[in-house]
């Protein structure tokens, strides 16, 4: 397949991949950025068409990403730098953005990926609430660095798809199974059908995290940035852990937090198989 070339920023394709940054579009998803790109062709995500500013795939790396794009008989079309600004999420493009289907994340599909697949950690994390798209973001890319079973996103929290979560994740949004848009109530109900403990985190009436054993399957419930947990979800948890820090600072960040929790577990289920 040719690479298409396009002149007016009035183009139909153009259009769509607007409405699709914007979240005007639902069931599509905008993936910029030569990394990104390389992540979703890798992940075989559903690409639908790529855009390419002017002169793109004249370093080897690039050149190799469009060949392999164009050898799968994606559509691809060409803009002029000015045109391709129109398009672009970032000041600083590096020239491709891609528009593919946006994968399913309901529960019915979460629970058919993680019941089909092996996971070294058996650990889930929930963030409730949690609308930093950077901070869900680097959860994912954690999460899938240190091998736990999946990521669970409530209601009222970041889109895991759009623009700068995808960035934050780098490309572990493509691969992780996510289950969004759960209720609290349908959250709890479904770790307790599986028999996982629920812990939380808590500056109160806590047990220090390293105390705990990660070797059992546990859903890890995080609360968002500037909120935490309700003293409902609080009361309904089995666990209560925290991290010991210095007393001069007050909390983690989310993503950090999350972080320090999702490798003790790691580290405890990897000692065990040695």
């Amino acid at each position: 397949m040719k690479i298409r070339r396009i002149e007016s920023r009035d183009n139909a394709s153009l259009k769509l991949a607007r409405k699709v940054r914007d979240g005007k579009k639902g069931g599509q998803i905008f993936v910029e950025g030569l990394r990104l790109a390389e992540e979703a062709i890798r992940s075989d995500l559903p690409v639908k068409l790529a855009i390419v500013r002017e002169g793109y795939g004249t370093n080897p790396r690039a050149h190799s990403l469009l060949k392999t794009i164009i050898e799968k008989r994606l559509e691809v079309i060409e803009t002029s730098a000015r045109i391709f600004s129109t398009v672009a999420d970032t000041s600083s493009s590096q020239g491709i953005v891609l528009i593919a289907d946006r994968a399913t994340t309901d529960r019915s599909s979460f629970e058919n990926v993680i019941d089909g697949r092996l996971s070294p950690v058996p650990l889930f994390v929930s963030l409730l609430e949690t609308n930093d798209p950077s901070n869900v973001g680097a959860v994912l890319r954690t999460a899938e660095a240190a091998g736990i079973s999946g990521v669970i996103i409530s209601k009222n929290s970041s889109d895991v798809f759009s623009p700068k979560t995808l960035r934050a994740s780098m490309g572990s949004a493509f691969r992780l199974p996510i289950w969004s848009g759960a209720s609290h109530a349908d959250l709890f109900d479904w770790a307790r059908k599986r028999d996982l403990r629920i812990a939380a985190t808590s500056a109160r009436e806590s047990t220090d995290y390293t105390s705990l054993d990660w070797k059992e399957p546990r859903l890890l419930v995080m609360g968002s940035e500037a909120h935490g947990l309700s003293e409902e979800i609080l009361a309904d948890v089995d666990e209560k852990i925290a991290i010991p820090m210095q007393s001069s600072v007050e909390s983690l960040n989310l993503s950090v937090a999350a972080g320090v929790l999702m490798f003790e577990a790691r580290r405890q289920t990897m000692a065990k198989k040695h």
